[in-house]
């Protein structure tokens, strides 16, 4: 990925810092009015009243229109893959649900996974999962979709669900040396990929165990509605789906395809046509529903998987707790979410062209006085780019440039800076809601960003852990000592 960012030597920090400002603020009074509903429509449209003020503050300092614009395209430009896997999200869970693969995950997951065991059960699923596909994305996209209606059908507060599915697949990401953003860090660092992966694990295996410490005390202690009727729930299953095990083999094909290195577009484009066909074998009478015939035909079949992949389908049920598992969105669902991204990269193309995003960064970089100073500053920059820039990448691109050689001068060795950039760049992303990551997590699993932030604790811990380290000079790795070993 090419990521460049713009200088302004004529912006000054309190000008970079208005649009920020202004942003916190306009989104701050938009979430207390709408509430939940903020992400329909009117947060999109704050963001680019955001994008305003920071084209007001580069046309004072003579930032060309052109210029910021051509910055915004270039934006857009590079989530163009994110914007397709997220409509290819929307299809896979819609044909995974007309298939009968969703109901059949929560059928079985009902019966093996108790209440007690649930969340820190879902944390270690997601964690094996990501590691092996090396992408927190596909992670929530197959196995986090279906733990989110076991959870749900449990009884258990979604965002609980989804913060024990980010955090167990943003620490498998972390760690996956086929992650793209663990193969990004050391890039930007200086460091090899392994040698990064060994000193990062100082940090993430502590902040894992807090982790599940956590969900295992909330798991034990949350009250779950304790007049859920699981028998009640799987009998309702069984009336409305063909349940099977031989429908894993759909996401076991999805996950395999990923670990060998396929494109994760390709994988999940697979996995939805495998899907469908998978629906009219073993769902017929739901494909038949869905067209509005009695008797199936090619076009009725045809008509059935294709409303599954494109628009919002449900399943008759009389049981209200599996109205919302039997309900999906397909690809339309994910509309409002790539018009969050979209909107997110205007007013982050246009704090880039008018040189705020390097203002910000070299801001932060003067307060690094001291060993700690440094690691604050590196954390404090990838947290203010993963809300003004709306990015993973440049989370950790930008910061990754900056700080490099602030981290050689003060004799640190470079997986220091590659660590951080992950403790604090990659982890938080999904936290933010107008993030790209923090869209799509949102979207995905069906449950706003603000009700799982809460529970997202690997991601909310690891910053701090990181600071700790730092703070308390705890195998914070010298560069003398390691030319020293060299030589």
């Amino acid at each position: 990925m090419t990521t460049k960012i713009n200088r302004n030597r004529d912006l000054s920090i309190w000008e970079a810092l208005i649009p920020v400002a202004a942003l916190i603020i306009m989104l701050g009074f938009n979430v207390y009015v709408y509430g939940d509903e903020a992400l329909s429509g009117s947060n999109q449209f704050v963001l680019l009243l955001g994008a305003a003020v920071a084209a007001l503050v580069g046309f004072f300092n003579k930032v060309s229109f052109d210029r910021m614009i051509e910055e915004v395209a270039e934006n857009i430009k590079a989530t163009v893959g994110a914007i397709l896997i997220l409509l290819m999200v929307g299809a896979l869970a819609g044909t995974w649900l007309v298939s009968g693969i969703i109901p059949s995950m929560i059928y079985y997951g009902l019966q093996i996974l108790s209440p007690a065991i649930f969340l820190p059960a879902t944390v270690i699923i997601c964690s094996i999962i990501s590691i092996a596909t090396g992408s927190s994305w596909t992670t929530s996209a197959t196995v986090g979709i279906a733990l989110i209606g076991v959870g749900g059908a449990l009884g258990f507060d979604l965002g609980m669900v989804a913060g024990a599915v980010i955090s167990g697949a943003y620490f498998g990401d972390k760690l996956s040396p086929m992650s793209d953003t663990t193969n990004l860090a050391p890039a930007m660092a200086g460091t090899d990929l392994f040698t990064h992966i060994r000193y990062m694990t100082l940090t993430t295996i502590p902040t894992y165990i807090i982790t599940m410490i956590l969900f295992i005390v909330l798991g034990l202690s949350v009250d779950i509605k304790g007049d859920v009727n699981i028998a009640s729930l799987l009998t309702d299953i069984e009336a409305s789906f063909t349940i099977s095990l031989w429908l894993f083999l759909v996401p076991v094909i999805v996950i395999g395809l990923i670990i060998k290195k396929t494109e994760p577009l390709i994988a999940l484009l697979f996995g939805t046509l495998l899907a469908g066909i998978f629906a009219i074998l073993f769902q017929p009478h739901i494909i038949n529903q869905i067209a509005g015939v009695e008797h199936m035909t090619f076009q009725s079949a045809y008509k059935g998987v294709m409303d599954s992949i494109t628009g919002k389908v449900v399943i008759p049920t009389e049981n209200g707790t599996l109205v919302a598992l039997f309900t999906s969105g397909g690809m339309q669902k994910m509309l409002g979410t790539i018009w969050l991204i979209i909107c997110a990269m205007v007013f982050g193309g246009i704090m880039d062209a008018i040189g705020a995003l390097s203002r910000i960064s070299h801001a932060l970089l003067k307060l690094a006085h001291t060993t700690f100073g440094l690691f604050a500053s590196t954390v404090g920059s990838c947290l203010a780019l993963n809300i003004t820039a709306s990015d993973q990448y440049l989370a950790i691109v930008v910061p990754g440039k900056m700080f490099a050689k602030a981290y050689e001068d003060k004799g640190l060795a470079p997986e220091n800076l590659s660590r951080t950039l992950e403790d604090a760049g990659t982890v938080t992303s999904v936290l933010i809601p107008w993030n790209t990551c923090g869209a799509y997590q949102s979207g995905t699993l069906g449950v706003s960003t603000i009700d799982y932030l809460p529970y997202a604790f690997f991601n909310i811990l690891s910053p701090f852990m990181t600071l700790i380290f730092a703070a308390f000079d705890i195998k914070i790795r010298q560069l003398v000592i390691e030319i020293k070993k060299n030589n």
